[in-house]
């Protein structure tokens, strides 16, 4: 069929809405008619760092509505409402344990450019095939995706908005809830308030954390910050997070969380910590150099990295979509939208802080 698809042609460039083919749904596939996608760091990495094979088709916080479904599936039906989360085979070890974020295959699956059985779905009207992203590629009118990376959520509440759950928001409430579990009553220090760090923000609120500590560059989101669950924030242009955070608790809090990536930023996240701390590492980074007997043996200090909030999204996604019914997950102040068309701004809005959480428009 032909579909309307956002592409990145070469490293850096802007994407180019153009028209596409997209294949049939196999047997384990699902047609998903695409309503909104929210932009995620990650989309802005698969555009200018070449994680995924050019030319290919980005998007990956899809939500919309089930238009047909291939002979195996059976968890969604046509005209269930959806929203599209990762890649996983549902079949290694790690998935078979309850840990699919961790799936052996979950480079290959999300951005290796193929789907499941290596072919292609996405096609140039020349015949080129064109690299899926996280298995769903939903800055587009239509999506094929395999079952194992759609999520069915009620009907109830608007499907525009609910796209950001399948990755950004995901990832930040459900290294909270999933991963770190803190106990209620600790105290953690969250480093970047763009979508993650505040959604990781809202879930330690709602598990009665005592010390909520903001750390940002921008006094507009540590503001926001506050409302949303920070007992303290820390601009960090203007005081040292580690001093202020000494301030506040002598020995430390008992867990950080860095989303920013940037290196001296996640050092500090550890030195926050007391002894036997852990440290949650969340964003996209590179090198960074620990004495490590001082900086984390030393005080038994753990780092751990976590992928996409250690979460189950068929099992997590509808707990945060009734969480934001209840009024306890407040994500919709995040959001701001935009039309199709005004993509690339989306994007440059995003990159520059101006919007935390932008969401494309796509269908009607």
């Amino acid at each position: 069929m032909k579909i309307t698809t956002a592409v990145a042609q070469k490293q850096g460039a802007n994407l180019t809405i153009e028209s596409a083919e997209l294949d049939s749904p196999k047997a384990n596939e699902v047609l998903v008619e695409i309503k909104a996608t929210g932009i995620c760091h990650t989309d802005a990495a698969g555009r200018d760092y070449a994680t995924t094979p050019y030319p290919v088709a980005l998007g990956h916080e899809g939500a919309g509505i089930v238009k047909e479904v291939g002979s195996g599936v059976s968890t969604v039906k046509p005209g269930d409402h959806v929203v599209l989360s990762f890649s996983y085979c549902g079949h290694c070890e790690n998935c078979l344990t309850g840990n699919p974020a961790s799936c052996i295959h979950f480079n290959e699956l999300n951005a290796g450019g193929r789907n499941f059985d290596g072919t292609h779905r996405i096609h140039s009207e020349g015949g080129k095939d064109i690299s899926t992203f996280f298995g769903q590629s939903s800055f587009s009118t239509y999506s094929v995706v395999d079952e194992h990376g759609v999520t069915k959520v009620p009907s109830d509440v608007d499907i525009s908005l609910l796209g950001p759950l399948g990755c950004g928001f995901q990832t930040g409430a459900g290294t909270v809830l999933n991963a770190l579990k803190p106990k209620f009553g600790s105290s953690i220090a969250i480093f970047g308030t763009g979508a993650v760090g505040l959604a990781a923000m809202m879930a330690a609120k709602m598990i009665g954390m005592d010390h909520i500590i903001a750390i940002d560059i921008h006094d507009n989101r540590l503001e926001l910050a506050k409302e949303l669950g920070a007992t303290e924030t820390i601009n960090s242009q203007k005081r040292n997070p580690e001093d202020v955070v000494k301030e506040l608790l002598q020995t430390g809090v008992e867990y950080s969380i860095d989303t920013t990536g940037v290196s001296p930023v996640i050092k500090q996240a550890v030195h926050v910590l007391k002894p036997s701390g852990t440290c949650a590492l969340i964003g996209l980074a590179g090198d960074v150099t620990f004495n490590i007997q001082g900086e984390v043996i030393g005080e038994a200090k753990q780092i751990i990295g976590i992928i996409e909030g250690d979460a189950i999204p068929q099992l997590f996604i509808p707990k945060l979509v009734n969480y934001y019914k209840k009024g306890l997950f407040p994500f919709d102040r995040l959001v701001k939208y935009y039309k199709f068309a005004d993509i690339n701004q989306a994007f440059e809005d995003s990159a520059d802080g101006s919007v935390i959480k932008p969401i494309v428009k796509i269908g009607n």
